[in-house]
Parts: structure tokens; sequence; C-alpha cells
């Protein structure tokens, strides 16, 4: 059997009803006068020694050991048999009670029966009681021993439960640290790999620049356009962080703001509500791309932006019709378009989507671009 984990005031009353039980059977062995002189030595010299091999008994069980333990079970019916043959009547009956019910609440199934069995025929062959008291009492035996058994297998049962439910909840727990991990990393990855990225273009373009004694003017345009690459970044920045601490701005006073930047259409169908920031972030990353790809491979085409709340999740469509001069002016076909970016790259966002349980189409539509986006809420 599982040792159990007693409580302090169980294990109190564990102590005080053995310390009882002690007193009981020692007072009734030795107080009426049966024994005197060598006798009583003798019945003195057994009561430690049968409470001995039942310590010892319950020992070896608690700890699991069998052997020992069947060895034991044989000295406690040979010390009950050797009491019950010196008139010592009550500690047999303890004894053989004690080790029937013990053995049903301790041992292994099978050993338990034959102890249990052994102890209480001892008792039945022995006794001088009607054969009604006598199966009451076998009965009474039999009845407490099987009860306490299922007690304990009942409560080592909650405990397994308990253990496992704390393990799992250490697991999740784990699981959660690890996904904000890898979400924390994302957000940052995105953001340094659309700033830094630019900012080294322009940057490597003013180096080249100044290398071949470029005007002056065209390498100051290079240095303003990587100084406001790196004020863009230090916003986006500040927007992931924001992001991260839950406290984004509404996702429709964001595209207002990145369309009125861009000087692109907004359209917002459906009643705007509040967003998950999951969800949220899905939508501001995806329409800055966007947006951002309309204005570096398809320069002067006009860009529509829409925003649709629908039942359980938010779609964001992002279009630009054909460049007035042609692929060749934007420096990329829309074949490119799917595979370049600002640094988080539509397929990126289309990772991210997927995260999320939603999907994200990109492809030529009408000589232009056409971006969806559907995640759920």
């Amino acid at each position: 059997m599982e040792r159990e984990a007693e409580s302090r005031p169980r294990r109190a009353l564990t102590v005080l009803g053995r310390i009882v039980l002690v007193a009981t059977v020692t007072w009734g062995t030795l107080a009426d006068g049966r024994f005197a002189g060598w006798a009583e030595a003798s019945a003195v010299a057994g009561l430690v020694a049968a409470f001995g091999f039942c310590a010892a008994w319950l020992h070896a069980t608690r700890a699991q050991r069998p052997l020992p333990a069947y060895l034991l079970t044989g000295a406690v019916l040979g010390a009950a048999w050797l009491a019950n043959a010196g008139r010592a009547t009550l500690l047999a009956d303890v004894l053989w009670y004690g080790l029937a019910v013990m053995a049903l609440v301790r041992m292994p199934p099978a050993p338990a029966l034959i102890t249990a069995a052994v102890s209480l025929a001892s008792y039945t062959a022995v006794t001088t009681s009607s054969w009604l008291s006598i199966a009451a009492t076998v009965g009474g035996i039999s009845l407490l021993g099987y009860l306490l058994r299922l007690d304990i297998e009942a409560r080592g049962t909650s405990r397994r439960l308990l253990a496992q439910e704390r393990a799992a909840r250490a697991a999740e727990a784990e699981s959660a640290a690890l996904a904000e991990r890898a979400r924390i990393a994302r957000e940052i990855h995105d953001v340094l790999a659309h700033s830094l990225s630019a900012q080294l273009v322009h940057l490597e373009a003013a180096r080249l620049m100044l290398d071949a004694g470029t005007d002056r003017g065209q390498i100051r345009e290079r240095v303003v356009a990587a100084r406001r690459m790196a004020q863009d970044g230090l916003a986006e920045t500040r927007q992931a962080l924001s992001a991260l601490r839950g406290e984004l701005t509404p996702v429709g006073d964001f595209l207002v703001e990145l369309t009125g930047r861009e000087r692109a259409a907004l359209t917002v169908t459906g009643t705007p509500r509040p967003l998950a920031a999951e969800a949220a972030l899905a939508v501001r990353r995806t329409a800055q791309e966007a947006v951002t790809n309309v204005r570096k491979h398809a320069p002067g085409a006009r860009c529509a932006v829409e925003l649709r709340y629908l039942d359980g999740a938010v779609e964001l469509e992002v279009r630009n019709t054909r460049p007035p001069r042609g692929p060749s002016a934007g420096g990329s076909s829309p074949e490119e378009l799917a595979a370049s970016g600002s640094g988080y790259g539509l397929l990126g966002m289309r990772e991210r989507a997927e995260l999320l349980g939603g999907t994200l189409v990109a492809g030529p539509e009408d000589g232009g671009w056409r971006v969806l986006l559907r995640v759920p809420e």
C-alpha cells in the first residue's frame, strides 16, 4: 500500500489510540493477578515482544518490504498463539484482530486475504463464544479492514489526481511562458527587421554617394530618409511595447493615422468594437506592411483600405491600382511583391494570421495588388 502523508491532528490521534490500546492490553493482561513471580516477568516479556513484533510489522509494511513483512506476520501469529496458551486471551485476541485488520489495510490483496483468514480462523478455533457472536466478530473485523482499505485507496487516488493536476498546471504555465516569449521575440524581430534594414539601405547608399562625390543635396536626402526610418522604428518599438502591455490604441484610430499619412482611402463597415490584442496587432501589422509595399513598389498608385467587422471575425482588405508608370518605375513587378516588403514580409504576416486561426491572401488583381486578412476575434 502507498504510504499516506498524515496531517498533524490525525497523527496525534493515531499515537494516542495506540497508547490507549497498549495500556488497555497491558492492564487487562496483568491486573487480574493471574501471573506472579517468574510468570509475571514472562508475561511482561511476552507483551514487549508482541508489541515489538507489531511495530516492526507496521514499519515493514509501510516501507513496502514484502519478505520482512511476511516473516513478521508469522511472528505475530506465533506470539498470539503463545499468549493464548499462557491464558493471556485479551492479548491474543487483540493480536489476531489487529493483524487481520491491518493486513487488509496495508498488504497486497492476496497476502492480505490469506493473513486475515489465518488470523480470524485462529481466533475462531480457540474462542468459546457462540457461533452468532463469532460470525458477527469475524464479519465486523473483515468489514472494518475492507472499509479502511477503500478509504486509504480513495485518498491515495485523490492525492495522485491532485499531483497530476498540479503538474498539468505547471506545464500549462510553462507553455504559456514559452508562447509569450515567442510572441515578444516575434514583435521585436518585426520592428528591428523593418526599421534597421531600411536605415541600412539608406546609409549604405549615402556612403556610396560620398565615395563617388555625389551632390550633397542627394546625400542629405538619404540621411534624412534614414533619420525618418529611425524615428518610425522608434515609434513602432513603442507601439510594440504598448501591445505587449495590452495598451494598444484602437485599430480604427491607427488606420486613420496610417491612411492619412500615406494618402490612402479608408472605409470601415460593420459596428466597430475592441479587438483582442493579438487580432488587433495582426490587423495593424498587415495594414502597415501592405500600405508600405504600395508606396515602395507601386508609387503613384491609388490605395484603398477597408476594415470589416464581421460576426466573430474581422477582415482587412488593402487594394492598389496599377501604378501610372508601370512596374519598371516602381522597381518591382507584382510577382516580386509577395516575397518582399518593409521587413515584416507578407509571408510573416500570413504566419501570424495562421497562428491566430485566420488566413491571409495576397496576390495581383486587375493590374494592381490585393491583400486580404481575416482573423477571428
